[in-house]
């Protein structure tokens, strides 16, 4: 009788440690917007500009804790720039960051990326990238697909990620100061490579 009751209570707390992890379930987690952050890196022939965009809100489909499918939303109109401390100098580079010639988020105030596949890294360990996503980013209405190499935790209902997403502007239609459609530029070209740096955080 011992024996019963002791192997009953194993199984117990097997099944309730288990479901306390998540595992063997189809969860839906809520993106935290206050707590996800991208951090932008535009280059160009004499430097660089950095600056911070907000996501508006999104979620991220995880099964036996591994994720399977994620929808972010992108709030554009957020676009702001860190490296200018000048502030006549900084509102004329967000303005024009906002304008046709970049991002229009007049007309386009929302970008969304969709994954659609999370595929394991092999021997990652610690913090490094362990899954490649795979997914399409929409901006200015245009959606092309991006791959990018991804640290993804999750523990419980809970989710944290980070990584670095670079996709070729000239594919969302952001042409400008691009030496792949003009001819001249000098020192005013703005390479067509933007760098995301992302962290993510979601739960139920």
């Amino acid at each position: 009788m011992k024996t019963i009751t002791s192997t009953l209570a194993f199984f117990l707390f097997t099944f309730f440690a288990f479901a306390g992890n998540g595992e063997g379930e189809k969860n839906t987690l809520k993106v935290n917007a206050e707590k996800s952050k991208i951090f932008w890196t535009g280059k160009k022939v004499t430097g660089d500009h950095t600056g911070t965009i907000m996501l508006k809100d999104g979620s991220v489909m995880v099964e036996n804790g591994v994720p399977t499918g994620a929808t972010l939303n992108i709030d554009m109109s957020t676009i702001v720039v860190t490296d200018i401390e000048d502030p006549e100098t900084n509102a004329k580079l967000t303005g024009h960051l906002n304008s046709p010639d970049f991002f229009s988020t007049e007309k386009f105030p929302e970008g969304k990326f969709v994954a659609t596949s999370f595929t394991p890294i092999e021997g990652a360990t610690g913090e490094e990238p362990n899954y490649t996503i795979t997914g399409k980013l929409t901006l200015k209405g245009i959606t092309d697909e991006v791959s990018f190499p991804a640290f993804i935790s999750v523990s419980g209902k809970k989710l944290v990620a980070n990584g670095k997403i670079t996709f070729d502007r000239s594919k969302w239609d952001i042409r400008y100061g691009s030496g792949s459609f003009f001819e001249g530029l000098g020192d005013k070209m703005i390479y067509d490579d933007v760098d995301l740096n992302f962290v993510l955080s979601a739960n139920i």
